[in-house]
């Protein structure tokens, strides 16, 4: 028999307490093994992948995609113990004509238990199962006539009476239209160009005082008298270019509608119409409480700090054409990277975190170096672990693994987990500076700017220098002052004079 296990949506990070289902990998009817790879959930840190913990047949989707649930809620249920088809009866299994029982002698057994007839012609089977006789009957209708059975009522046809259309009229000939008594007056001659006149011509001929003759009959030319019409400006619809009633009619009601007008232009609006709603969730709506909570919380100090790189920028790209860096992308962040190392060295102090419940500060004896990187999901922190024990390969090659797998959405709650100090590079973005916010449980952040040349002053000349500016945040109830600005300088000298790293470690 089927045995069926709900998977529960685990604890994916550090008390995390719900997720976001963003893409099952299985569907109802699949067979899993344990470990195997079943949906991708984004929890308010990562997009992490789960793994089944059950072998056995799909059953059922408990939750869609894009739905986010607390951690516990049952997500999927498996039969791990699946006798032919998943969740099935055994009773389904048998081959098909297995599935009708025989039917007994009437009276054999008792009626209405299954394999014998059941009242009304039915024959009583396993619910879902086996053929059934049924003779089929409509209801009565309300007003009480029986519905017809198996035959269509025939019904008298209903005798339609002809309906005797007229023709429609297209347009009155003039010649139906009586013409109004007209009271005599005199009339004075025009002077009309002679022209041939057919003699079947049906409209009389005049001029429009351009010397171009004019043909409208004389109801016509009455009406164009009364409504002010000039028969000269009118081009006429009939045969031979007669100008009709109705073209008299349409150029008085030409004449008579006012000149357009251009609509004004609509006024802008400012309603929901032109309005866009992102839900707040995953790791947008965990990076604002803890921005919110960093803010709030811990005093925070900036301290702005100009350096000339000129001779860090120099060393890069000698370090990038070297054998040893064969295939490494060598960037300015890897090089601040290492002086704030080298920084905290001298500093200790500044790798540390405020404990509120123990009332203690503790002082990490490593550095587990957060790389702010921006994402299409959100900014995330991870961080190298242990950063101070390595080579500058080991931490160009670590940040920019760290950096890739970010942007990829493939970032696993470990690596944002347990970070000490953080540093984030919005020179990528032509920013020069900034007052960035601490990471929650860390003590400072240290923002590098844009590298950009500059008009610099060296040994008393004005010169062009590759200048950038650094930006510190601490939290003042750790640092005070004297040990942010010494800490800053030190990051400056370095990158200032990169052979001071010798005398530094």
């Amino acid at each position: 028999m089927p045995t069926f296990k709900q998977f529960r949506l685990p604890d994916a990070g550090e008390g995390l307490t719900e997720a976001e289902i963003l893409k099952w990998y299985v569907k109802p009817g699949d067979m899993v093994t344990v470990n195997q790879t079943i949906v991708e959930i984004e929890t308010a840190k990562a997009a992490v992948e789960l793994p089944s913990p059950f072998a056995g047949a799909v059953t059922e989707l408990l939750v869609a995609e894009g739905a986010t649930v607390d951690v516990g809620t049952p997500i999927l249920t498996v039969d791990v113990d699946p006798e032919g088809a998943p969740g099935v009866p055994p009773a389904a299994q048998a081959q098909p004509e297995d599935l009708v029982p025989p039917l007994p002698d009437e009276g054999a057994v008792e009626p209405g238990l299954i394999g014998s007839p059941a009242p009304g012609g039915r024959t009583a089977v396993l619910v879902g199962y086996g053929p059934r006789s049924v003779v089929a009957k409509r209801r009565p209708r309300k007003n009480g006539v029986p519905a017809a059975t198996g035959q269509a009522a025939t019904a008298q046809p209903a005798t339609a009476q002809p309906a005797t259309a007229e023709p429609a009229t297209a347009e009155p000939a003039t010649a139906q239209v009586a013409p109004e008594p007209v009271a005599p007056e005199p009339v004075v001659p025009e002077p009309v160009v002679p022209e041939p006149v057919a003699a079947a011509e049906p409209a009389r001929q005049g001029s429009n005082g351009h010397g171009v003759s004019v043909l409208a009959k004389p109801p016509v030319r009455k009406l164009a008298r009364d409504l002010g019409v000039d028969l000269g400006t009118v081009t006429g619809s009939g045969d031979g270019g007669v100008i009709t009633r109705a073209d008299v009619e349409a150029a008085a009601r030409s004449a008579a509608q006012p000149e357009p007008v251009t609509p004004a232009p609509a006024a802008p609006t400012w309603d929901a119409s032109r309005e866009q709603r992102i839900p707040i969730k995953g790791v947008r709506k965990h990076t604002a409480a803890a921005m919110v909570a960093s803010a709030f919380t811990a005093p925070h100090v900036t301290e702005w700090l100009t350096v000339d790189m000129t001779e860090t920028m120099r060393l890069r790209d000698r370090v990038a054409a070297s054998r040893e860096f064969a295939g490494v992308k060598v960037t300015p962040l890897v090089f601040a990277a290492r002086a704030l190392l080298l920084a905290v060295r001298r500093h200790p102090m500044v790798n540390s975190a405020w404990d509120e419940q123990a009332q203690e500060i503790v002082v990490k004896e490593y550095v587990n170096l957060g790389i702010a990187a921006a994402t299409p999901r959100g900014l995330v922190v991870p961080n190298v672990k242990d950063a101070g024990r390595l080579t500058t390969r080991e931490l160009a090659d670590a940040i920019k693994e760290l950096t890739e797998t970010a942007r990829a959405g493939k970032t696993t709650p470990a690596d944002m987990s347990g970070g000490t100090i953080t540093i984030t590079n919005v020179g990528v973005f032509g920013v020069d500076g900034g007052t960035p916010i601490l990471n929650p449980g860390e003590t400072a952040i240290l923002a590098l700017g844009a590298v950009r040349e500059t008009p610099w002053v060296v040994d008393g000349e004005l010169t062009v220098r590759q200048v950038c500016q650094l930006s510190l945040s601490f939290d003042h109830r750790i640092v005070d002052g004297q040990l942010g600005s010494e800490f800053l300088a030190d990051i400056a000298a370095v990158l200032t004079d990169p052979g001071l790293a010798l005398a530094f470690g």
